[in-house]
């Protein structure tokens, strides 16, 4: 068990939260119910450091997990999410001026976002995705994209990085000052590259209560504050951090360091009240899903929508035996037909919600209201779309 936070060594940290028996998976395709039923479970121990703010899986242990090529975090298939995602690129090659560049990104999974950057018109971009789940050829883009089947670290220093980008991977690593500064060696020989991370907020997540966005593999959930301590410790110039995706994640922008690492003190204060805060009202508010589920399933089959880590979250938490919840909607045909990692809760595309009788189904992420409602109109189901709040 981790006794100091891994990003500021300090031994001072709230307990906030503990769950026992969750699943250590949220994103594996699983193809039966009892498979679902028999992944690999672990421990959440939250804790939030004292003195910087970084949120923790004390009980983590990497050894439950096998990332490969039946892991699917995939969002791109939301019209929503991929414009998202087109946004983010021409952030980078309009006003970030990523052209004519070579990329390399950091957990590239199915090379989705990559893709992006090298297509993206005019830009003459290259890039190489390191991830040791991606699926698909070693070489695309007439040559221009390269992806290896492993992780990214000091012993990649012969690729040549103009740009690496990172997003959504930080939070899945124990030691994220290591991942850090194994990106930080292999730039040695690339001193003007820049680097682009994306994670989630955690501070918004504490904020706004939400009962589904702790689990098992995200072990490191940074703030604002964390995140650029934790990179300034890695020996880089943070140039900025901002909240984007309506203040979940953060996108923190930054350059390799010249000499000793800086690092300015941290307020975590806040932090640590919200941390406090929120695991007093844990408790309560998973008696309130409960209750909710069980007076919406009065009128009608329920669904959640989404089959990611947060609705496999609050499906394990609040019906592991499967009887308040009918399906989980999901718009990854990768998924359809398929089950929920720990509860088995069938996977279905919202063209099926008609056939099973779903009246309501909870909204995993109220980012995605408008594009679910277009996709129920254009089938011509009438369903209640939840929110969370």
């Amino acid at each position: 068990m981790m006794t100091h936070c891994p990003v500021c060594r300090s031994p001072r940290s709230v307990a906030f939260l503990h769950r026992e028996q969750v699943p250590v998976h949220q994103n594996l395709v699983v193809a039966t119910p009892e498979q679902a039923r028999r992944l690999t479970r672990g421990a959440l121990d939250m804790v939030a450091c004292e003195d910087c703010g970084f949120v923790f899986n004390r009980a983590f242990d990497s050894g439950r997990l096998a990332y490969g090529e039946d892991y699917d975090n995939t969002q791109s298939c939301s019209p929503y999410f991929d414009a998202y995602l087109d946004d983010l690129a021409r952030h980078l090659v309009e006003a970030k001026g990523v052209r004519h560049a070579h990329v390399v990104e950091v957990g590239c999974g199915k090379g989705h976002f990559l893709r992006k950057l090298v297509s993206y018109p005019g830009a003459e971009n290259r890039g190489t995705g390191f991830d040791p789940s991606y699926v698909g050829p070693d070489r695309d883009g007439e040559g221009k994209l390269v992806f290896e089947r492993r992780f990214y670290g000091a012993d990649c220093a012969d690729v040549p990085a103009d740009v690496v980008v990172c997003r959504h991977v930080i939070e899945h690593v124990p030691e994220p000052l290591s991942l850090l500064q194994a990106v930080r060696a292999a730039l040695i020989g690339s001193p003007r590259a820049r680097v682009f991370f994306e994670t989630p907020c955690v501070e918004w997540i504490l904020k706004n209560r939400i009962l589904w966005d702790f689990f098992y593999e995200h072990c490191s959930l940074f703030t604002a504050a964390s995140l650029s301590l934790a990179f300034a410790r890695a020996g880089f110039h943070v140039e900025g951090v901002r909240h984007i995706f309506g203040g979940q994640y953060l996108w923190l922008e930054a350059t390799p360091a010249e000499g000793a690492p800086a690092a300015d003190p941290v307020d975590a204060g806040r932090v640590a009240a919200l941390a406090r805060a929120y695991g007093c009202s844990e408790g309560v508010r998973r008696e309130e899903w409960a209750l909710r589920l069980r007076d919406l399933r009065r009128q009608g089959a329920v669904a959640l929508w989404g089959a990611g880590a947060k609705g496999a979250t609050l499906a394990n938490l609040v019906d592991p035996d499967g009887e308040l919840i009918d399906c989980i909607v999901d718009v990854n045909p990768n998924k359809q037909g398929r089950h929920l990692p720990g509860t088995g809760h069938p996977i279905v595309s919202p063209a099926a919600l008609a056939v099973r009788g779903v009246r309501n189904a909870v909204l995993m992420n109220p980012n995605y209201r408008d594009e679910n409602l277009r996709l129920l109109s254009e089938v011509g189901i009438a369903c209640n779309l939840i929110d969370w709040t």
